[in-house]
């Protein structure tokens, strides 16, 4: 059974842009043997991350991001069963916050910021959709 589950948290203090690419690297090499697909989007200080895959593999990569020490106030934002994947071509892509249009943020949310803890899951999730759209998701894998 196929689940995509939608997760917010922020970076913990002092967290350095290696680390960020270290988090994407592992990603891309570790999903494709668990069968784990999505999308990572971090701005700032705001991981907004998007896992699908089996029910067991995506919970399980869930429970040892909410205990990694880089993330902290980690808050699932959405947990559906799926018939199939949104994000499928990715082991693990990235929004490219270079080509971000602020007023796509402001489409869904009172300001041009990432702030996935003053919206619901169902409007970051629109969000996400409108980033593949508009191909502001690089491929990393």
């Amino acid at each position: 059974m196929l689940v995509r589950l939608m997760y917010a948290s922020r970076a913990a203090e002092g967290l350095k842009p290696e680390a960020v690419s270290a988090i994407l690297k592992k990603s891309t090499l570790n999903n494709p043997a668990q069968g784990v697909t999505g999308v990572l989007c971090f701005s700032g200080k705001v991981f907004l991350q998007v896992l699908e895959g089996g029910r067991s593999q995506v919970s399980s990569l869930y429970n040892r991001i909410a205990q990694d020490p880089r993330h902290t106030d980690v808050a699932l934002l959405s947990y559906d069963e799926i018939d199939e994947r949104s994000f499928a071509g990715w082991a693990m892509g990235q929004v490219n916050m270079n080509k971000l249009n602020p007023a796509l943020l402001l489409k869904y949310s009172e300001a041009a910021v990432l702030d996935p803890y003053a919206v619901s899951g169902k409007v970051s999730m629109a969000l996400f959709n409108e980033l593949v759209a508009t191909a502001s998701v690089m491929c990393l894998g």
